[in-house]
C-alpha cells in the first residue's frame, strides 16, 4: 500500500507528497520540549544538591541513585516504545494522548522527588530510589512519545530540521528559566525542605501547560504503511531495526558522551559557583549568560545545515566545543573567564544536540526503508536508551567527583576538592565531545541528499529490498 500524507488548513502538500509545517506547528512542537525540561533539568541540576546536602546523603549514596535508576529508566524506554508502537492511531493521533496523559502524572512525581519524610537515613535513600524510579518510567511514557511524534509530522528535511530547532530552543529555554529561576524561589524559604519542592511544583505546572500547548497545536500528518510485517514484528525483527541502523548505532554512541558531557556541566554549576567561584548567587547569573546565548545561537541551526549539511554542522559545534572546555581547565579560575568560555562550549555542545533530533527522525526512516519494518517507538526508545545510560555516567562522574576529592556539603573545601569540581565542570566535558566527534565522523553514513532518497521511496510505497505491502 502507497503511503499517505493527511493534510489540514494549517499544512500544505508539497509535489511529492510531504507536509509542509506551519510556522505554528513547528513552534507548538518545540513547547513540549520546553515542558520537558521544566521537569526533566530540575533532577539533572538541583536533586544531586538536594539529596547531599539537604537530606544529608553521602556522595556515593547518591551516585549510587542516579546510576541505577538511570540504568533502569533505559531499561523502561524499549518497554515504552514497544507499548507505543502496538497502539492504534485514534481520533488524536498514536503518540499525542499518552504524552499528555504522562505529562500530568510526570509533573506530579517531580514535586514528589525533592519531597524527603522524616525517617532515617537508610529510609531516606530507599525513598529516593523508589520516587527517582518511578518518576523515570513516567518520564520514558512522556518523552518516548513526543520523540517518536515528529517522524509522522513531516519527512521534508527543511521542516525536520526547524523541528529539531524549535525543539532544542524549548528545551534550553527551558534550562534557562529553571537555571536562574530555581534558587531564587529556594532561597525564600529559610527551610530548604518546603523551598525545593515549592520550586518545583511552580516549575511543574508550566511543564504540563507547556505539554499541552504541543498537544493541541501538533497533528500527526504522516499517515505511514502499518500493514502485514510492520504489525507483527518479532524479537528478531527488533532487533534487525535497531542493530542494523547504523546511523542510529552511530546517534546512540555519539550521545552517550554529548549528553554526559552536558548533565556533568548542569549538575556541577550549582557546585562551582558556590565553591570555586565562592558565590552560589552568581549561579543564576552564569547559567542566564549561557543558555540565553545557547537559546539565541541554536537558531542558527536550519542555516548551517542548509549550507553544511547536518554532519558537518554537528562536528564544528563539537570541535569548538573541545576547545573552549579544554581552555577552561587550563586557564586560573575568575568570573569572567569562566562564564565567557563556559558559554562557548555550551552554544557549542547546543548545536549539535540540536541537530541530534533531526538526525534520529532521519534514522526511524532509513529503519523503515532500511528493514520494510517500521516501529517509530522502539527506534526512538533505543535512542533514549544511550541517553538515560550517559545521564548515568554524568551522576557517577560528579558523585565520584565529590566523593574522591573530600567534598564536605556547606563547609570549606579543599584544594583537592574545589580541583575535582572544576575537572569535572571542564576537562570531562572536552574529552566526551572529543570522543563523539570521532564517533559522527567516521559512524554516521546518511547525509542529506541520502536522507532525500529514503524519503522518496518511502514516499512511493518502496523499501531497500522492494515494494511495501
Amino acid at each position: 500500500m502507497q503511503n499517505s500524507v493527511k493534510n489540514n488548513a494549517s499544512t500544505n502538500s508539497t509535489k511529492d507528497g510531504n507536509v509542509k509545517l506551519s510556522l505554528k506547528e513547528k513552534i507548538s512542537y518545540g513547547f513540549g520540549d520546553f515542558g520537558n525540561g521544566f521537569m526533566f533539568d530540575l533532577g539533572q541540576s538541583y536533586l544531586t544538591k538536594f539529596f547531599i546536602d539537604t537530606c544529608g546523603m553521602s556522595a556515593g549514596a547518591v551516585g549510587g541513585i542516579f546510576a541505577f535508576t538511570k540504568i533502569f529508566d533505559a531499561f523502561m524506554d524499549p518497554l515504552a516504545g514497544s507499548t507505543i508502537d502496538r497502539r492504534k492511531a485514534g481520533k488524536q493521533g498514536k503518540f499525542r494522548p499518552v504524552m499528555m496523559i504522562s505529562s500530568i502524572i510526570l509533573a506530579i512525581l517531580t514535586v514528589i522527588t525533592f519531597t524527603m519524610p522524616d525517617v532515617s537515613l537508610s529510609t531516606r535513600i530507599i525513598y529516593g530510589y523508589a520516587t527517582y524510579m518511578a518518576w523515570g518510567l513516567v518520564y520514558s511514557f512522556t518523552n518516548v512519545p513526543y520523540g517518536s511524534m515528529a517522524s509522522v509530522m513531516t519527512r521534508d528535511v527543511e521542516d525536520r530540521s526547524q523541528l529539531a530547532t524549535f525543539r532544542q530552543a524549548g528545551s534550553l529555554g527551558a534550562q534557562l528559566i529553571t537555571g536562574v529561576a530555581f534558587v531564587p524561589i529556594l532561597m525564600m524559604f529559610s527551610d530548604k525542605k518546603v523551598g525545593y519542592p515549592v520550586a518545583a511544583a511552580v516549575m511543574a505546572v508550566i511543564g504540563v501547560i507547556s505539554f499541552y500547548i504541543c498537544f493541541v497545536n501538533c497533528k500527526e500528518h504522516v499517515v505511514v504503511n502499518r500493514e502485514g510485517k510492520s504489525e507483527k514484528a518479532s524479537a528478531k525483527d527488533y532487533f534487525k531495526v535497531v542493530f542494523t541502523n547504523r546511523p542510529l548505532l552511530c546517534l546512540i554512541l555519539m550521545q552517550l558522551f554529548t549528553i554526559s558531557a552536558m548533565n556533568t556541566n548542569n549538575q556541577m554549576m550549582i557546585f562551582f559557583c558556590q565553591y570555586n567561584l565562592g558565590d552560589i548567587k552568581l549561579q543564576p547569573k552564569v547559567n542566564g549568560i549561557m543558555i540565553g546565548c545557547s537559546v539565541i545561537g541554536i537558531f542558527a541551526i536550519p542555516f548551517l545545515v542548509k549550507k553544511f549539511g547536518k554532519k558537518k554542522t554537528a562536528i564544528t559545534g563539537l570541535i569548538i566545543g573541545i576547545i573552549a572546555n579544554g581552555l577552561n581547565f587550563i586557564i586560573p579560575t575568575n568570573p569572567t573567564t569562566f562564564t565567557v568560555l563556559v558559554t562557548v562550549g555550551y552554544v557549542a555542545l547546543a548545536i549539535p544536540n540540536g541537530v541530534t533530533w533531526a538526525f534520529v527522525t532521519d534514522a526511524i526512516d532509513y529503519g523503515h526503508w532500511h528493514t520494510g519494518i517500521r516501529k517509530e517507538g522502539v527506534t526512538y526508545a533505543a535512542f533514549n536508551f544511550s541517553r538515560k545510560i550517559a545521564q548515568s555516567m554524568a551522576a557517577l562522574v560528579s558523585a565520584a567527583v565529590l566523593g574522591m576529592t573530600g567534598y564536605v556539603a556547606n563547609a570549606q573545601q579543599s584544594a583537592e576538592t574545589l580541583l575535582g569540581i572544576k575537572g569535572a565542570m571542564t576537562l570531562y566535558p572536552a574529552v566526551a565531545l572529543a570522543i563523539a566527534a570521532i564517533v559522527v565522523g567516521v559512524l554516521h553514513n546518511l547525509p542529506d541528499d541520502k536522507y532525500r532518497k529514503v524519503a522518496q521511496d518511502l514516499q512511493e510505497g518502496r523499501w531497500e529490498n522492494g515494494i511495501l505491502e
